[in-house]
Order: C-alpha cells, then sequence, then structure tokens
C-alpha cells in the first residue's frame, strides 16, 4: 500500500513539473524560430528552420537600436547591491531582534515587522514614487536599488535561524572577551551563510523580476531594466516578433536560473536549519 502510494505521489510530481516546465520549452522554442514561424500558429516545439540569428540580434544590439545588455546590466546591478543591502540590514535588525535581551521594546519591534508582512506593497507605490522624486532620485540608480534595502521576510527568517542558535557559544565568545559585534560578525554571520545564501535568491529574484517599479520610476532607454524594456518592446515595435522577444527573454531569464542553480545547496541546507518546511 505503502509503495502505491508513493509511485501516485511520484507520477503527479512528474504532471505537475511537465505542466510548469510547458511554458519555458515553449518559450526557448519560439526564440529558435524566425518570425513566420514563429507567428504561423502551428503548436509544434521543435522548429522547422533552426536560427539563432534572435540571438545574435539581440545582443549585438541590431534589434532598433534596443540596448538589451544595458538593461540586463541594469538589473544585474540593482539586483546585487539591494541584495547586499538587504543581508546587511536584515542581519544586524534579526541579530538585536533575537539576541540581545536588553533592546527596548523588543518584542513589540518584532510584531511590527511581522505585521509589515500583510501590508500590500501597491499602498506605499505612490508615496514612495512622490518621496523619490521630491529628491531627485527619479531615473537614477537610487530609485533601482534603495526601495529593496530592507525587508520584514528576511528579519524574520534569519530570527528564526538566530533564536535557534546555541546560547553556549555565544556565553564562551563573551568569556573570552568578544563584544556584541565581533559575536554578530565573527560567529553569527559565517554560521548563517545557508539561511544568507537562502534570502539573497530569494530577494536578487525579487529585485531582478521587478516590473512596476521600473517601468515608473526609469524614464529613458539607458536606465531600463531587462524587465521593463522587454514590455516596452512587446507593446511597441516588436509586437508581432515573437522569436526576438521570446530570445530577450530567454536571455533575461539566464542570470535568476544561474543564481539559483548556483545557490540551491544552500537553499536545502537553509530551509532545514531554519525549521521551515
Amino acid at each position: 500500500m505503502r509503495k502505491s502510494n508513493t509511485f501516485i505521489i511520484a507520477i503527479l510530481a512528474v504532471l505537475i513539473a511537465v505542466i510548469f516546465l510547458l511554458p519555458l520549452v515553449w518559450m526557448v522554442s519560439t526564440s529558435l524560430k524566425n518570425d513566420f514561424e514563429a507567428l504561423s500558429g502551428q503548436m509544434h516545439f521543435i522548429p522547422k528552420k533552426l536560427t539563432w540569428d534572435n540571438y545574435k540580434q539581440g545582443l549585438n544590439g541590431e534589434l532598433m537600436n534596443v540596448p538589451i545588455v544595458r538593461w540586463i546590466s541594469n538589473s544585474l546591478v540593482s539586483g546585487i547591491a539591494g541584495t547586499a543591502i538587504v543581508l546587511l540590514i536584515d542581519s544586524m535588525a534579526a541579530y538585536a531582534l533575537a539576541r540581545l535581551k536588553d533592546l527596548p521594546f523588543r518584542r513589540t519591534l518584532f510584531a511590527m515587522f511581522i505585521a509589515s508582512l500583510m501590508i500590500p506593497g501597491i499602498l506605499t507605490f505612490l508615496p514612495m514614487y512622490m518621496e523619490f522624486n521630491k529628491f531627485g532620485f527619479i531615473n537614477t540608480y537610487y530609485a533601482l536599488i534603495l526601495p529593496y534595502s530592507g525587508g520584514a521576510f528576511g528579519v524574520f527568517l534569519l530570527y528564526q535561524f538566530y533564536r535557534s542558535f546555541p546560547k553556549e557559544i555565544e556565553e564562551a565568545a563573551r568569556i573570552d572577551g568578544a563584544n556584541k559585534w565581533r559575536i554578530y560578525a565573527s560567529i553569527l554571520i559565517p554560521s548563517s551563510i545557508p539561511v544568507l545564501v537562502t534570502l539573497g535568491i530569494f530577494t536578487f529574484m525579487g529585485i531582478y523580476n521587478d516590473f512596476v517599479w521600473p517601468l515608473y520610476v526609469t524614464t529613458s532607454p539607458e536606465m531600463r531594466t531587462i524587465t521593463a524594456g522587454i514590455s516596452l518592446m512587446a507593446t511597441g515595435s516588436y509586437t508581432q516578433s515573437y522569436g526576438k522577444l521570446m530570445a530577450m527573454t530567454v536571455i533575461a531569464t539566464l542570470p535568476v536560473l544561474l543564481v539559483f542553480i548556483v545557490g540551491q545547496r544552500s537553499f536545502v541546507k537553509a530551509v532545514t536549519q531554519s525549521g521551515i518546511k
């Protein structure tokens, strides 16, 4: 009975995986077709005439002078910088809330962090845009990086890990003369590398894939991110150029895919350590 249940679960898992993979396979397949074949409407995954022209033209900037490489660079810069800031701020906040017993209103602050997770991001969109516009940050890297500089999810994730960290190790470090900063930098941070990698993956993917905010805070083609740029291509001169659009989408997907593949082992380890199922 147990073997039959395992077999059924495995079949369902394979079917779900196929459902999720079909759009990705179709995207890659369409990117290898010319525009005429992509618009033909025929449902076949293997291109009749394989072509790499869509990728060559996109990377060489031949698609009506569209700066694809610059868009990807903007997305990578904002993603990497924003992720680094989040890891620093969230780890410090989580350490203070979890380990510093003398911190005033510690439980109240943590409750406020958790409550902020329930606030939809769309409610803060307009006030944040007006604030950035007032400081003259529109169409700059400040607007692409600073909105992601802290998050309650990261504080919550690291808080759970720091709470379960053995107190004996921290007490031994204090006996050896280590202060709070030394304990944080030399003991807790190295021990929480898997959790930090997990938080970094989620944060980078969120910043890199964000669409609405970069679309409105960037006004020049040179400052667009890849998500905002491709959306403008899809509604502009490339409405019928499915092959080129899919090629650009595949190129845009590669950095996120590589980040997840590299950090996958740490991701699984962090889920086990933090006790989140």
